[in-house]
């Protein structure tokens, strides 16, 4: 039986230190319970032999547009007609797998993605999650998911009328009971495409009385270039715009672009050259595992085909940008298996990775493993889901 992965078949620059976070001030993305503000203390715990090992630091690194679930739709049969573009790749594999989700299915995945992540040093991930037969209490399920292993998450659900406006309503109605329940989210939106006129205004006057931001997809496909750009051009600075790969040149975009290099590729999207955004472009891996350095380097990889002369430092710097979607992330501290923490670096090293982790205070990962939970448990109740997902397809 053929096999696939998730949603698809599978210049020198002068030597300076690696530039300072951004320090702009930080829009609201999503409300922050008291437990979950910014502290001010200093950027790293103390020096300790356990909680410093020799190599160099960062903040947590954050995943700024992010699909959870994905991490148990892994090994999965192959559709039964063979995608030829992107749109079909919906209708044929992403869609039935969202389709299929249930509540086990969504809290292991959650769990394992939660893990991915704390192991490639990313703190805080912006989950755009859709679960249409299983709404209701999803996002709460995500959230407790990722307490349990010590990542931070901003949480919402991308309401579509693909299934009607009863399942958009419900989509919506969930984004609302997370966030005045007190978890911290944002209220989401599917493709433009899959969202009728009434969904998106009920959509952003929510997200305005709630006091937090809109997470959308905008513009991934050619099919949702003139919807995405219309819904761009009413974005907030709390917004986060997912892929924008097919928006014209000159819009003026409030909100900040998520940029997906390894989802764009395989889904055959083309480049978006998110450069041309200007600052507020910040990395997300959209499903694909957690490790935001390796979108780091795929990103340079991208930016390196149309200019040989970019520097890691453009691609770097949007890694920073997602300190100032989720601010307190900059206060966690992972420490690395190399010394040498500058871009120029990192861009050649595949093999670095966390040896401790600290988030707000705690200590999540430790010689490279995690401290609250049992990796190999999280990891053999998600292939169990694996199982009962493919069973549905």
């Amino acid at each position: 039986m053929k096999r696939r992965g998730f949603f698809g078949q599978v210049a020198e620059q002068e030597r300076t230190p690696p530039a300072p976070p951004p320090t702009s001030p930080a829009p609201v993305i999503a409300n922050v319970p008291p437990a979950q503000q910014p502290q001010r203390s200093p950027a790293a715990p103390p020096a300790t032999s356990e909680t410093q090992p020799v190599g160099g630091a960062t903040p947590g690194l954050v995943s700024a547009h992010h699909r959870l679930y994905a991490a148990i739709a892994r090994g999965l049969p192959a559709p039964r007609s063979t995608p030829k573009n992107f749109t079909d790749l919906l209708k044929n594999v992403i869609w039935p797998i969202e389709n299929a989700l249930d509540s086990p299915m969504i809290e292991a995945a959650a769990r394992l993605g939660a893990l991915e992540a704390l192991e490639a040093g990313c703190t805080t991930v912006i989950d755009h999650h859709a679960s249409p037969r299983s709404i209701e209490g999803s996002l709460s399920l995500i959230a407790r998911a990722c307490a349990e292993v010590g990542v931070r998450v901003v949480c919402s659900y991308a309401a579509s009328d693909l299934r009607g406006a009863d399942r958009a309503r419900l989509g919506l109605e969930e984004s609302r009971r997370f966030v005045e329940l007190g978890g911290r989210g944002m209220v989401g939106l599917d493709a433009s495409m899959t969202a009728s006129p009434e969904t998106i205004d009920l959509a952003i006057g929510m997200a305005n009385e709630l006091g937090v931001g809109v997470h959308a997809k905008v513009a991934e496909g050619i099919a949702d270039s003139g919807g995405g750009a219309d819904l761009v051009r009413r974005s907030k600075e709390s917004w986060v715009l997912a892929h924008g790969v097919h928006l014209p040149d000159g819009l003026e975009i409030a909100g900040t672009i998520a940029h997906c290099p390894r989802s764009n590729m395989d889904r055959g999207v083309g480049y978006g050259m998110p450069s041309r955004f200007g600052q507020r472009v910040a990395l997300g891996t959209d499903g694909y595992g957690g490790d935001l350095l390796e979108e780091f380097r795929l990103a340079y990889a991208r930016l390196r085909e149309i200019n040989v002369g970019t520097s890691p430092r453009q691609p770097w710097s949007w890694l920073e940008a997602g300190w100032l979607l989720v601010p307190e992330a900059r206060q966690d501290r992972v420490h690395w298996s190399l010394r040498e923490i500058e871009p120029e670096y990192l861009v050649a090293n595949t093999g670095i990775r966390p040896l401790t982790v600290v988030v707000g205070g705690k200590t999540v990962l430790s010689g490279g493993q995690p401290t609250l939970v049992d990796a190999t448990e999280i990891r053999t109740k998600a292939a169990e889901q694996t199982r009962r997902l493919v069973s549905r397809l």
